[in-house]
């Protein structure tokens, strides 16, 4: 905790003086392009890895970047991707899944999660990426795992567009989906192409989204 509040302080005294003209503009509105939808891990730091300022992304994290279907009583997840489209309207949704994800490994070696109720609840909004990896072979458990986390980003793309929100901006053409997979050990990120339904080298491909 000492290193964090040294972090902090170090924050106020260097940082906050050179981009005190940004925050001043901050302090009354925000106007984020994208709303990124990611993993609580803590090697998955959103604005690191798009080398994006203060306010120009609308961030979600849980475990395993999961966003329920829409439903009778929406949770914050869904009160969040609502009030990104309604209100701050943004342009943009990237589903970001990661390497290695814990939440995702869980599911893929049917962990026994009954001593931890409230995740493996939450889990249950990965149960479409479940089954239709489980239909497949593999030849290693790490083949399982990565094919689970690309299945779960997909997944959560179709949970995400039965948000009224959503639908509304994808029929007007004023919202766009994208799914990206981060590989934590080479920095690589894939993001999936909804042409051909594969993951392929965002550096290489920057055009391409999923809808």
């Amino acid at each position: 905790m000492q290193e964090i509040i040294e972090g902090l302080i170090r924050f106020q005294r260097e940082v906050f003086p050179q981009q005190s003209a940004l925050f001043k503009r901050l302090s009354t509105a925000q106007s984020p392009s994208t709303l990124f939808v990611t993993c609580s891990d803590s090697r998955v730091v959103p604005e690191l890895l798009t080398q994006t300022e203060p306010g120009s992304l609308f961030v979600i994290r849980n475990a395993g970047n999961i966003v329920p279907s829409y439903g009778p009583e929406p949770g914050g997840v869904s009160a969040t991707v609502e009030y990104a489209v309604k209100v701050l309207n943004v342009t943009d949704i990237v589903i970001c899944g990661h390497s290695n994800c814990g939440a995702m490994t869980a599911i893929s070696t049917c962990t026994n999660l009954e001593h931890m109720p409230a995740v493996q609840s939450w889990l249950r909004h990965a149960d479409a990426a479940k089954a239709i990896n489980a239909s497949r072979h593999y030849c290693s458990d790490a083949e399982r795992l990565a094919a689970l986390v690309q299945d779960n980003v997909i997944a959560q793309l179709g949970n995400i567009r039965t948000h009224p929100s959503v639908a509304v901006g994808l029929v007007n053409k004023t919202l766009r989906l994208h799914g990206w997979i981060f590989n934590i050990e080479s920095g690589e990120m894939l993001a999936l192409d909804g042409q051909t339904g594969k993951f392929l080298p965002l550096a290489e491909n920057p055009e391409i989204y999923a809808v």
